[in-house]
């Protein structure tokens, strides 16, 4: 496995460098053990100390989540990554507006071979069990569809306001409980943008930032107090996207709530409190969507 490679977070205004985080942190964020079992025709190693992870996850702020560095091989992530479809191909769903930037995977059955291996791991029994584990959140269901996860790819110029995630999945009712993200981006720098934001649960500041690297997997729970983004602006060079592969995960019930109200992405206040330029907000009135819609490809491009 590659060393683990030298990362940034943001708490509140302080950039911390992550080789000073205390043991414990680091325990979260280690490559994982050459000793661990082999699954997936050993392309992929679980972590050996669960307790461990699950108290990671579970003590972190300002809401649970788990970073974990090298859990594929690098191989078949590059695989994965020579399976994204070209933009602009009808395999892509195109999401454009004031608040969101991104193409989304239309359909799981467009998985390539390394893609489908990657999806056939996750929704694993072996696999559920190990999130279970780690989260404390039982009987949790993968989404065979894919609907809304897959390829999420970001173009240059483009971003994710803060927002919460949509609570209940598009057309079986189930009730989305995790996130989880792989980053396919090699050689990413800090200053192309594309971080992952975890935001404080007014959503007004961020807490957590957390770099896209390739290799890297994400895991965090998803609540109407959660609030997240990619809300810094890609600014990779042209030619370039920010990408992951996303799959959720979802139980039947939160037996908490009985009363559930479905919804899709809600955005931070502080999305909303962001103000455009009076002269951009001029240009936005004057000129057609679909003229905007097409200097915002050229600009990605």
């Amino acid at each position: 496995m590659n060393a683990l490679k030298r990362d940034r977070h943001t708490q509140g205004s302080n950039v911390i460098d992550e080789t000073a985080l205390p043991e414990r942190k680091a325990v979260a964020r280690a490559t994982v053990p050459r000793e661990a079992a082999g699954v997936l025709t050993g392309t992929i190693q679980l972590p050996a100390n669960v307790k461990s992870l699950s108290f990671d996850y579970r003590s972190a702020t300002p809401f649970p989540h788990l970073i974990l560095d090298n859990l594929f091989s690098e191989e078949l992530l590059d695989r994965v990554i020579q399976e994204l479809p070209p933009l602009g191909d009808a395999h892509w769903v195109r999401h454009d507006d004031n608040h969101l930037q991104q193409f989304n995977l239309r359909s799981a059955a467009d998985l390539g071979e390394a893609g489908s291996q990657v999806v056939a791991f996750l929704h694993s029994a072996r696999f559920l069990y190990f999130l279970s584990e780690v989260t404390g959140i039982r009987d949790l269901l993968p989404d065979p569809y894919l609907q809304g996860a897959g390829y999420h790819m970001i173009p240059r110029g483009g971003k994710f306001d803060v927002h919460l995630d949509r609570n209940v999945a598009y057309s079986t009712g189930l009730v989305r409980r995790l996130s989880l993200l792989i980053y396919l981006n090699r050689d990413w720098k800090h200053e192309y943008g594309g971080q992952l934001e975890l935001w404080s649960k007014d959503g007004k500041r961020p807490e957590v930032v957390i770099e896209p690297i390739f290799n890297r997997t994400t895991i965090f729970e998803i609540t109407d107090e959660n609030y997240h983004g990619v809300p810094a602006v890609v600014r990779c060079p042209k030619g370039r996207s920010r990408n992951c592969f996303v799959v959720y995960y979802h139980t039947a019930q939160v037996r908490e709530e009985k009363d559930l109200t479905a919804h899709t992405s809600i955005y931070g206040p502080r999305s909303y409190a962001q103000s455009e330029s009076k002269f951009r907000q001029f240009v936005k009135d004057l000129v057609p969507p679909i003229l905007l819609r097409g200097f915002r490809k050229l600009n990605s491009e």
